[in-house]
């Protein structure tokens, strides 16, 4: 599935409005099964772009050769979104 701007503004509302971190990734990958979903520490993300702001919370886009991850911001990449909070 592609990232579209619409997969985006979904996301944010789910990710947004869960109760905590980790229960936005559930409930994003009971959402999207096919979609990877990752919840790191903000630290390990901190020179990187996110896709969506979400108040304390951050959504990166990122894609895999197989081996290696890596964050994109080209939508139409992503394989996997990465999730942290301040």
């Amino acid at each position: 599935m592609a990232v579209t701007p619409d997969y985006l503004r979904s996301a944010a509302e789910v990710i947004g409005a869960a109760s905590s971190l980790r229960d936005a990734a559930a409930l994003w990958r009971a959402r999207d099964p096919d979609m990877r979903v990752l919840v790191v520490d903000a630290l390990d993300m901190r020179d990187e772009t996110p896709a969506l702001l979400l108040g304390r919370r951050r959504v990166y886009l990122a894609t895999s050769n197989g081996h290696c991850w890596h964050v994109t911001e080209q939508p139409l990449e992503a394989t996997a979104l990465i999730l942290t909070q301040d």
